[in-house]
């Protein structure tokens, strides 16, 4: 594949993929490789440019009517990945309309460019089923494995010449792929107790019982309750699969490092808070854009108790066999 050259202006590549929204994306070389839909992607950022090039097929994060089973071409992979990154999304106006309190103005000043990306969602849900309970480094590997074990192996397109060109990035395993597994192969990819959940969830969506392109027209209030229903999947999940999968902008997850910055910085006098009164205070308070103003304290906060010198997410290597033996070699 022709490498692609996108415009995206107001975007922080690295910064987008390190906030944990997403948990497969690499560093490789000069920029990131992961996967879109069913297919491999490397995205490099040059200032306001980012240079793609993806294997080719179809990117099924679109509507497969929309790629009519036609080969990837340079607008394809362009539309494709701006849809992903939401390049779209009128930043400006939305970091504006953030309270200014110094709270999120530090936030938002330290997260610019840091946008919510559209991921697929059986996906994302199926991601944050395997996330409960779980640092960011232990749901990246669970990813992989689970990548590894039951998903689509895919060749990475970085630039020609290089040496990276043979590294290899795998698929997430679809739900029908899951639905016929067991939870004890589950349970081989570090998932534990989780692997029910995933299963039980895989089988309801894999036999049509839970549509979840369908529920795209529901409201915020029931694509809520009907996520909720689904097993392993609370609140917090709920609202990540709204935030991330459904783009429900105004959806404000409530996680451990999230719960610590309200209590310490927006409650600081108050010894008890309960957590109906968190979910109120972020509903109203945050406003429409409530998931951009989570996750940039989200990201402000995490990245800010890290140890000097500690590699982001995304930059720490994922132990895949297959490309430990070829950076071996290299």
């Amino acid at each position: 594949m022709k490498l692609v050259k996108i415009s995206a202006p107001a975007f922080d590549l690295a910064k987008t993929l390190d906030s944990g929204q997403v948990f497969h994306w690499e560093k490789l070389g000069d920029g990131f490789v992961g996967t879109i839909g069913d297919r491999a992607v490397y995205v490099e950022q040059c200032g306001n440019v980012l240079q793609v090039r993806a294997s080719e097929g179809e990117l099924d994060c679109l509507k497969q009517s929309s790629c009519d089973g036609t080969r990837l071409d340079g607008r394809m992979v362009s539309r494709t990945v701006a849809h992903y990154f939401a390049l779209d999304h009128p930043l400006a106006e939305i970091c504006a309309s953030f309270p200014n309190d110094r709270i999120m103005i530090a936030a938002r000043n330290f997260c610019r460019g840091l946008r919510i990306i559209r991921q697929p969602k059986w996906e994302c849900l199926a991601t944050f089923i395997c996330s409960s309970m779980k640092q960011v480094a232990h749901i990246r590997q669970i990813s992989l494995a689970l990548r590894e074990r039951f998903g689509v192996a895919r060749k990475a397109c970085p630039e020609r010449g290089r040496k990276i060109d043979n590294y290899v990035v795998n698929t997430f395993p679809s739900a029908a792929r899951l639905a016929k597994s067991s939870e004890r192969e589950l349970r081989k990819c570090a998932l534990g107790y989780r692997a029910k959940n995933l299963l039980a969830t895989a089988r309801l969506v894999s036999s049509g019982a839970i549509d979840l392109e369908a529920s795209l027209v529901l409201s915020d209030v029931y694509l809520r309750k009907k996520l909720c229903r689904l097993p392993g999947v609370g609140a917090k999940i709920a609202n990540c699969v709204m935030l991330f999968a459904y783009e429900r902008l105004r959806a404000f997850p409530i996680d451990v490092w999230i719960e610590r910055v309200l209590r310490e910085k927006y409650f600081p006098r108050t010894k008890k808070v309960t957590a109906q009164r968190l979910r109120e205070f972020c509903e109203t308070y945050f406003g429409e854009h409530g998931g951009y103003a989570q996750q940039y304290l989200f990201h402000h906060a995490r990245t800010a108790s890290r140890k000097p010198g500690a590699p982001r997410d995304s930059s720490a290597p994922l132990r895949s066999a297959r490309n430990d033996k070829r950076r071996m070699r290299e």
